[in-house]
C-alpha cells in the first residue's frame, strides 16, 4: 500500500494492524517509579505509549510538551512511557538522564536505553518517535515527528471505548513516583549576562522558570524576577538598558527592565511556528519557534530559533520580526543566508563583523558575516561529534549550547556534552581547550579579566581565569551509535507512510497538502532524486561511487476534519525530519520507509 492509500483508508472504525509489542528493555534501568523495574505485562489492560526521544533533541522537547495535557485527561487509562535513546555519547551517561527528566519536567517513567536495544526492537528511525500500546499489549500506531498529539488522542479515546466494551481496559493510578526535590538556589541554569550598570549578573534559571540576579560574586541571590517565564534562556542587552529574553516555551521573547522590575512580552504569539504561517510581520503577530538565545548585532536582536533550525532577527524600533538565515531544513550547509542549513543552533555571540553561532546538533561553530554569507568554522555535520584539538579542519565538539566573544578576537566555546571549554582562533584557525571538569556548561560571559561559566548541571556559576596555557586533552573522535541501514546499489524506493488520524483526511482544498524534500550529506550520494515534491514516494538513484552517507529527509502533511457539513474544520499538520545514515551493499534493502504517521503495511 502506498502513502497515498494509506492516507485515504477510512478512519473511524477501521481495522487496525496489530504487532505484539516487544519487551522494554534499557541497560540504564527505569526513573521516575521509585525503583520500581517496569515490563508490559505491568501494564496490561492499559493503553501505553512509547515517547522515543532524546535529551539533545528540539523536537523531541515540543513532543514532551504537546503530551502533557494527554497525560492529564487521560491518566487513568494510559500510561507514557518515556524510551531514552542516546545520540551523544554524553546523553548514554545515566546522570545525564537523571538530570534531562529533571530539567524538562518530565512526569511518567522513562527507560535509559544506552545501547538502543529497545529502539532496535521497535525498528525506530528517528527522534522523537510515539508507539502507542493497545491494551492487549498489541501496537497499533507510529509517529514519528511533532503535531501528532491530536491524532494520538482521538486513537486514545477509541481505544478506551474498544477496550472498556471488551472488558480489557484497566483503569487506576499510573506507576508515575515524583523525585525527592533538591534545594539550590539555580536549577539548571541556561544563560547569563553582565548588567554593566551595577555589575551583578542576570541568569535564565531555566528549570525554575525565573529570572535571577546575582551580586559580582556569581553567588549571592539579590533578586527573582517571576515574569510568567517557560524554561527561558538567552539574554541579551539592548542599547536602552532592557535585557532581552528568549522565553523558549512559552515560543517568545520579553523584555526585563531591570530598574522598575518590569516584564514585557515583545515579540511571538505564544504559539509554536508551524510550516507554512508567516516569517515576517509585526512581532506580536508572528509565532516563534523555541528561541534558545539571542544578541544585539547590527541594530536587531538576533534570535537562534532552534526549533526550526534558524536564525531570525528582533527589530525593536520597527517592532517586527523576520526570518534572518536558515532554509528550516536540519543540516549543516553554507552560502548564502537564504540557502544555509543550521541544526538547532543554540548560542550566539556578536562581534562588529561577524555573528558567531553555536550549532548544537551538528557540534558545529558558524558564523555570520556582514554580507550575508554563513561560513563554519569547526564541524562536519549531524553524526560526527568528540573532543580533539587542533586544525580547525579536523577538530571535534560535542553538542556546544554557548559561544562567546572574547578581546583578542578569538572566541570561547561551551562545549556542553564534553564538559569543557574550548577556544577558537580565527587567526590561526586552531582549537583548543580552556578548562575541562566543568558540568554541561551551557554559557560563559566575561566580567573583567576572568570568565564566568554557567555549569548547569551542577546548578551554578563558576569564575575561572582565562588561562595563558591550553589544556592537554587526549583525542577522542565519536559517531552516533545508530547502525546504518544497508541498502542495495542503484534504485531505492523511498516511502514515507502517512496515514490521516480517524475522522480526517488530506487537505487539498489549496493544491497538494504534503511535501517531501530529500537530500544527502555527502550530496554525491544521489545520482538521481534529490528535491522537493508533493508525492511521498519517490525513487532516488544511488551513486555507485560512494559507498555511505546519510540520506536527510524531510516530510510534511496536512489534515483536516472530515466532516462536510463544517465549514471551519480543524486542521493540523504532521512533519519530521529524518537523518538516515546508509551504506551500500549488495543484498542491501531496496526500500526506504519512514513512518511519519500509522503503520507501515
Amino acid at each position: 500500500m502506498t502513502a497515498a492509500d494509506a492516507a485515504a483508508t477510512p478512519a473511524p472504525h477501521r481495522a487496525r494492524a496489530r504487532v505484539r509489542a516487544p519487551e522494554l528493555v534499557g541497560k540504564g534501568g527505569w526513573l521516575n517509579t521509585g525503583g520500581k523495574e517496569l515490563t508490559l505485562a505491568d501494564l496490561r489492560g492499559r493503553i501505553v505509549i512509547l515517547d522515543f526521544w532524546t535529551f539533545c533533541c528540539i523536537n523531541c522537547l515540543h513532543v514532551l510538551d504537546e503530551l502533557r495535557e494527554l497525560e492529564q485527561r487521560h491518566g487513568d487509562t494510559t500510561v507514557i512511557l518515556g524510551v531514552h535513546s542516546p545520540k551523544f555519547v554524553h546523553e548514554a551517561e545515566h546522570q545525564a538522564v537523571v538530570d534531562a527528566t529533571e530539567r524538562y519536567q518530565v512526569h511518567h517513567p522513562v527507560l535509559d536505553d544506552p545501547e538502543l536495544a529497545t529502539w532496535k526492537q521497535y525498528a525506530v528511525r528517528a527522534w522523537p518517535t510515539l508507539v502507542v500500546i493497545d491494551p492487549e499489549g498489541y501496537v497499533v500506531a507510529q509517529h514519528a515527528g511533532e503535531g501528532h498529539a491530536h491524532a494520538i488522542e482521538r486513537l486514545v479515546t477509541e481505544l478506551e471505548a474498544e477496550h472498556e466494551a471488551k472488558g480489557t481496559l484497566r483503569r487506576g493510578d499510573g506507576p508515575y513516583v515524583e523525585p525527592e526535590p533538591v534545594a539550590t538556589d539555580l536549577r539548571f541554569p541556561g544563560k547569563a549576562l553582565l548588567l554593566p550598570d551595577s555589575g551583578h549578573l542576570l541568569v535564565s534559571d531555566t528549570t525554575r522558570n525565573q529570572l535571577v540576579e546575582l551580586a559580582p560574586d556569581g553567588e549571592t541571590v539579590l533578586r527573582r524576577i517571576d515574569g510568567g517565564f517557560n524554561e527561558p534562556q538567552g539574554l541579551a542587552l539592548l542599547p536602552d538598558g532592557r535585557v532581552i529574553v528568549a522565553d523558549t516555551v512559552n515560543h517568545r521573547l520579553t523584555a526585563y527592565d531591570a530598574k522598575t522590575g518590569e516584564v514585557t512580552v515583545v515579540a511571538g504569539t505564544g504559539k509554536q511556528w508551524w510550516q507554512g504561517e508567516p516569517t515576517s510581520g509585526p512581532a506580536l503577530d508572528v509565532s516563534l519557534s523555541s528561541p534558545w538565545d539571542v544578541a544585539w548585532w547590527r541594530g536587531e536582536v538576533w534570535i537562534a530559533m532552534a526549533g526550526v533550525h534558524q536564525l531570525w532577527a528582533y527589530d525593536p524600533e520597527a517592532g517586527t520580526v523576520r526570518v534572518a538565515a536558515g532554509t528550516t531544513n536540519e543540516g549543516l550547509v553554507d552560502g548564502p543566508v537564504t540557502e544555509a542549513w543550521f541544526a538547532q543552533p543554540s548560542g550566539l555571540a556578536a562581534t562588529e563583523d561577524r555573528l558567531w553561532v553555536a550549532d548544537s546538533e551538528t557540534s558545529a561553530l558558524r558564523w555570520v558575516d556582514t554580507d550575508d554569507v554563513v561560513h563554519t568554522a569547526v564541524g562536519t555535520g549531524l553524526f560526527d561529534f568528540g573532543h580533539r584539538d587542533g586544525d580547525a579542519g579536523q577538530a571535534l565538539l560535542q553538542h556546544p549550547l554557548g559561544v562567546t566573544a572574547l578581546p583578542d578576537g578569538s572566541v570561547a566555546l561551551s562545549d556542553t556534552y564534553n564538559h569543557a571549554l574550548r577556544r577558537y582562533e580565527p587567526a590561526t584557525g586552531q582549537v583548543t581547550t580552556l578548562a575541562t571538569d566543568l558540568r554541561e556548561p551551557s554559557d560563559a560571559v566575561l566580567v573583567g579579566d576572568d570568565i564566568v561559566v554557567v555549569e548547569s548541571a551542577r546548578h551554578r556559576l563558576t569564575r575561572l581565569r582565562l588561562p595563558d596555557e591550553a589544556v592537554r586533552v587526549e583525542a577522542v573522535a565519536h559517531r552516533t551509535q545508530r547502525a546504518a541501514t544497508e541498502v542495495a546499489p542503484g534504485a531505492l524506493r523511498l516511502d514515507v507512510v502517512f496515514q490521516a488520524p480517524g475522522g480526517q483526511k488530506l487537505d487539498t482544498r489549496y493544491g497538494p497538502s504534503t511535501r517531501l524534500l530529500v537530500s544527502a550529506t555527502p550530496p554525491e550520494l544521489i545520482a538521481a532524486g534529490e528535491g522537493t515534491g508533493t508525492d511521498l514516494t519517490r525513487e532516488i538513484r544511488l551513486n555507485p561511487d560512494v559507498t555511505e552517507g546519510v540520506l536527510h529527509v524531510s516530510a510534511m502533511a496536512a489534515s483536516c476534519d472530515d466532516d462536510p457539513a463544517n465549514e471551519y474544520p480543524a486542521c493540523h499538520v504532521h512533519q519530521q525530519d529524518w537523518g538516515v545514515p546508509v551504506r551500500i551493499a549488495e543484498g542491501g534493502e531496496s526500500r526506504l520507509a519512514l513512518v511519519l504517521a500509522g503503520m507501515d503495511a
